[in-house]
């Protein structure tokens, strides 16, 4: 579980997917990215889309953009991902429509969005029955009490092993969620956690410094089989960690 912990910064985390990105479009001619909701990456999309020298390192052409998890809303919604992301970089960049794929938040269905983004996934990546996707990057935040995507403390998605999508109740916030599944997130080629906050501090000295316990701490679901675990943490939220945090 454990991996080098880094002082968390949206230019450390812009930096490594820029170099992600340029290394797969150059591998394969396409770079596929699966975005995080919530407050921490958005200083992350905000810089890619307004840093010159960033935005101008991207290759925009080739990305496949997709997300983790969505929250049952609409686009237009104040709480819905795929919003923020748009607001943030997508109205920004040289992305087109077709470039990118949401969850469809706004199904009255939840069961029917997420079949229909695992639809689009198996599609995009060609994927035959049974397989997961590989992502070239999964960036992915935490909450306080540990979950990460929309994976939550004694939910029924922290179990699923055979779907890439799947939805879930969460009864602690009375809503349900669409997200990617554990093994889904775990088969990706890079995954980056972004945290930050003194509110992650407890959590996060749970789930890198504690026993495993993921239906608890579900960001400890997070090993993946072959691939790069990065976690990038700012000072808050890694004061309690006995380890040495790298500069």
């Amino acid at each position: 579980m454990l991996a080098p912990l880094k002082v968390h910064s949206a230019q450390r985390a812009a930096d490594e997917a820029v170099r992600i990105a340029n290394e797969a479009a150059a591998a394969r001619g396409a770079f596929t990215i699966a975005l995080s909701g919530g407050s921490t990456p958005k200083s992350l999309y905000k810089l890619l889309a307004e840093n010159p020298a960033l935005r101008n390192s991207l290759p925009w052409d080739k990305m496949k953009v997709f997300f983790g998890d969505e929250r049952h809303v609409g686009p237009g919604h104040a709480d819905s991902n795929f919003q923020m992301a748009s607001d943030t970089m997508f109205s920004k960049v040289p992305l087109q429509p077709r470039q990118i794929h949401r969850i469809k938040g706004e199904y009255p269905d939840t069961a029917q969005a997420a079949a229909e983004y695992e639809a689009t996934i198996q599609r995009e990546f060609g994927l035959k029955a049974g397989e997961f996707p590989r992502f070239d990057l999964v960036l992915l935040g935490m909450g306080s009490e540990g979950h990460t995507l929309s994976l939550f403390p004694g939910t029924k998605a922290v179990h699923e092993t055979q779907r890439i999508v799947t939805r879930n109740w969460v009864g602690k916030l009375y809503t349900e969620r669409i997200t990617l599944t554990a093994p889904a997130a775990n088969n990706a080629a890079n995954i980056i956690f972004m945290i930050a906050g003194a509110d992650k501090t407890c959590a996060l000295k749970a789930v890198l410094e504690g026993p495993h316990e993921p239906e608890q701490l579900p960001a400890q679901m997070i090993q993946p089989s072959n691939g790069k675990l990065s976690w990038l943490v700012d000072q808050a939220a890694g004061s309690m960690l006995l380890k040495e945090i790298l500069q």
